[in-house]
């Protein structure tokens, strides 16, 4: 029964991963896109290559976007490689795949790291997509691969500590019976 739920849940994950936006997620350096941000107030340490970016902080490139309380950029001789954010929750925004709806995330932390791919949401962390939902503790995001891992936390009053999905029934054009099956129209 263990590995049957294991099996279920790998799947409904590789299915949520797959309906996310393909390798140019996140922000996408081979942009001719700028990533554009805004603060109340900014702090660059040119010789480090960090600047840091503090209350109601917005980072966006075309329909992408990055909102929080705080933002950190890491620069390195190749260009911006990791993106820091922190907020209550910090929340990243951009349109699906298809076009047809938009991915919104939400976490206490939200990384992305060009070098690895990545966009790892922790503490909190909610994504939704057309209805359908994934929450966990930490949830990683492979923008290349398209995988997406999650971990559940500490059992709390507020949540399980569990990994949760919802995943919402295909459209299928017909009339739904009340026992759930679909008739055509």
């Amino acid at each position: 029964m263990k590995l049957a739920n294991n099996r279920l849940w790998t799947l409904l994950a590789i299915t949520l991963a797959l309906s996310f936006t393909g390798p140019a997620s996140a922000f996408n350096l081979d942009s001719d896109l700028p990533i554009t941000v805004s603060a109340d107030n900014a702090r660059l340490d040119d010789a480090q290559g960090i600047a840091t970016y503090n209350g109601d902080v917005e980072l966006v490139q075309g329909r992408t976007r990055l909102t929080a309380e705080r933002v950190v950029l890491y620069r390195n001789a190749e260009g911006l490689s990791r993106i820091e954010a922190s907020g209550k929750p910090a929340r990243y925004q951009q349109p699906t795949r298809n076009g047809e709806g938009e991915t919104d995330a939400r976490a206490l932390n939200i990384t992305w790291s060009a070098d690895e791919n990545r966009l790892t949401f922790e503490r909190e962390a909610i994504i939704e997509q057309n209805g359908n939902l994934f929450r966990g503790d930490v949830i990683h995001y492979d923008t290349v691969r398209r995988v997406v891992t999650a971990e559940g936390g500490t059992k709390t009053e507020t949540g399980s500590g569990r990994v949760e999905m919802v995943i919402q029934p295909r459209s299928t054009g017909g009339i739904q019976g009340s026992d759930g099956s679909s008739e055509s129209q």
